[in-house]
């Protein structure tokens, strides 16, 4: 089972109601404006998670219209972020060390230029008011369905 709370995404075995299996931090950059995040409700953004069909990747939106992918794999490092955009800035933003052949083709980008008050821990802005909060992964196909304001946009690996 996968849940997403505004800080981290969790996945559970629900045989093992000690803790989830793996934790994967999604908005740490934001813990320091977490205060600031309150006041203008941002903190009350539901973001939706998805695992892939494989059972092998997880997935879950955030700010600029970025959505993270994790490798669940035991011992995976796997943490890619993609923008959904159709004239995406072509630039990687996260290397992941072990890489995935089945990501391997998605874009991976970051927006520049935001007009936003939000920095990451790498100098890159964060536009609070684009938010990808929908998404699903094909439970057959590596394909991600990403929504983003009144967009439709599709990943396929």
């Amino acid at each position: 089972m996968l849940s997403r709370d505004y800080m981290t995404l969790k996945l559970w075995d629900i045989n093992m109601d000690s803790g989830p299996v793996s934790t994967f931090q999604v908005h740490e950059y934001l813990r320091p404006k977490l205060c600031d995040l309150y006041e203008n409700d941002s903190i009350f953004d539901k973001f939706e998670c998805c695992l892939s069909g494989d059972g092998l990747r997880v997935a879950t939106g955030s700010y600029s219209n970025l959505f993270r992918v994790f490798g669940c794999a035991p011992g995976s490092t796997e943490a890619t972020t993609l923008e959904a955009s159709k004239n995406p800035v072509r630039r990687q933003v996260q290397t992941p060390s072990r890489p995935s052949r089945s990501l391997s083709s998605i874009t991976r980008v970051v927006r520049r230029g935001a007009e936003t008050s939000g920095v990451d821990a790498n100098g890159n802005s964060f536009d609070f008011t684009t938010k990808l909060l929908h998404l699903a992964w094909h439970p057959t196909e590596n394909s991600i369905a990403c929504a983003a304001a009144n967009s439709l946009y599709m990943y396929y690996a």
